[in-house]
């Protein structure tokens, strides 16, 4: 008896310690739903869809309010003008990165995406360099996607007009301009160690959006104590990092330091560079989670964007019929597509904003976290505290795009036909932490779509009304249902 009136002592102390944390920093931060002790507000969000929860709580407390996810106070900013206001005039202090604890036992604070401080900038600064000395915008990168774009043509021309899933086939193309940069060179489509790679990255990109993971993030203790998805998550993870291992020690032995194959390469010759500098960011373990950052941003997020870009051109066969048309006047069929070709097809350039935009593909963006104390809209953010940036609510602003929830490639066309650019476009995120791969994407997308589109008509297997282009699962990314078409070549 004595041992149950302590344990209920114990409990009722720790509730009473967290309700007493939560509600004396509420004075301070700004206004949100009382918290549950130790769960927070994790019941009042949905979490297979969490921008839509944050969406009615704007209704209700503003465009800037707090939650607690757990014990932890997060600030949500909601709105286009206070995500501008924090991440683009103020984001020197809005640069941090949130902790994604399950992430975070992957990366260990390396690499460029969950790093923060003087070790996110010296990586993101080489990384960007690095991809730019090869060619990311320029005429290097832009063979490889052409050559990429050439072979995915032709392994759908081997589904013979039957119909079939793309996922795999859309999923091989980005992954291997990866390769090709990062490893120096692609693989075939059967190969079985790329088959494995890419299985592996698909598997933890499905995980990392599921609702449970969403939980385990808010309670990181779940992560040593239950088991669940979390545990493939890890284990994926480290087959991938040995992979990538192995490759590094293979360029270790045959390096040549005036002649820098690909991204490993430039690394190595880094790190040799900087060996006497007890301080440098450039080591073995921060390669390898750098290259383990570079394919898990670079490849699942342009395969699920291609995925979905294909379903709601198959939705919409007017739209396709004009990128086709548009395709046919400034291409033709007997080249292959080339950046140089954007400026002159305003069109298809809308249509591929407006995929990006509606798909919606990281909704709350990765979180980030101010690096300072800070006042922000009278209210007070201490150093640390978690920042959500709701993307949804800046690429759905019906006042920027009318009717938001409709696809509709005029919402980036002037009055004249011409391509009009938005500040609200934000699907690689604004300000300091951008995707370092923005332009790398946008060349994969506008090659990969029109080269696809120049050799085939899209049939689906269903009255194109029928299409549902609602996505899966809606946590921490978006991924689009799974469906058939048939490639009918042109």
């Amino acid at each position: 008896m004595d041992l149950v009136v302590v344990l209920v002592l114990s409990l009722s102390c720790i509730l009473l310690l967290s309700l007493w944390r939560q509600r004396s920093g509420r004075g301070r931060l700004p206004p949100g739903p009382m918290p549950l002790p130790i769960l927070g507000n994790i019941l009042q969000i949905d979490t297979k869809n969490i921008s839509k929860s944050l969406t009615n709580l704007s209704k209700v407390y503003g465009p800037v309010f707090t939650l607690y996810l757990g014990t932890r106070p997060t600030v949500v900013l909601h709105g286009y003008e206070a995500v501008k206001e924090a991440l683009i005039d103020r984001g020197e202090v809005f640069s941090g990165r949130g902790s994604l604890p399950l992430v975070d036992r992957v990366s260990k604070g390396l690499g460029i995406i969950l790093t923060t401080g003087s070790r996110w900038k010296v990586m993101r600064r080489f990384s960007v360099m690095t991809l730019r000395n090869f060619g990311m915008g320029k005429r290097s990168i832009e063979d490889r996607v052409q050559e990429e774009a050439r072979c995915l043509v032709e392994e759908l021309r081997k589904t013979k007009s039957s119909p079939c899933d793309p996922t795999f086939l859309l999923g091989c193309a980005p992954c291997n301009v990866i390769c090709s940069i990062v490893f120096h060179n692609r693989f075939d489509y059967k190969d079985k160690d790329f088959l494995n790679l890419m299985r592996k990255l698909n598997e933890n990109v499905q995980i990392l959006s599921s609702p449970w993971i969403q939980v385990c993030n808010n309670f990181p203790a779940l992560i040593d104590y239950f088991p669940g998805s979390h545990k493939t998550f890890l284990k994926n993870s480290s087959d991938l990092k040995q992979h990538f291992l192995k490759k590094i020690k293979e360029h270790q032995e045959s390096l040549d330091m005036n002649n820098p194959r690909d991204f490993i390469d430039c690394f190595l010759i880094k790190m040799e560079e900087e060996k006497g500098n007890s301080q440098t960011e450039f080591t073995t373990e921060a390669l390898i989670n750098t290259v383990n950052d570079l394919f898990g941003a670079g490849t699942e997020t342009t395969t699920s964007t291609l995925r979905y870009g294909l379903l709601l051109l198959m939705k919409h066969p007017e739209v396709t019929a004009k990128v086709q048309e548009e395709i046919d006047h400034v291409i033709g069929r007997h080249r292959s597509p080339c950046m140089q070709d954007k400026s002159s097809m305003p069109y298809t350039e809308a249509v591929l904003h407006e995929i990006q935009r509606y798909f919606d593909l990281v909704p709350t963006n990765l979180p980030h976290a101010v690096t300072c104390d800070i006042k922000f809209r009278n209210y007070f953010i201490p150093k640390g505290t978690t920042i959500i940036t709701s993307l949804t609510s800046v690429l759905y602003d019906s006042k920027e795009f009318p009717n938001p929830k409709k696809f509709d490639p005029g919402h980036f066309l002037d009055e004249s036909g011409k391509f009009k650019k938005s500040d609200y476009f934000m699907p690689f995120s604004t300000g300091k932490r951008i995707c370092a791969g923005e332009g790398l994407a946008r060349m994969e997308l506008f090659l990969f779509l029109t080269t696809i589109l120049q050799n085939f008509h899209l049939k689906s297997v269903v009255d194109p009304k029928d299409l549902d282009t609602t996505p899966v699962v809606n946590g921490l990314v978006s991924v689009p249902p799974t469906y058939k078409l048939c490639f009918i070549p042109v």
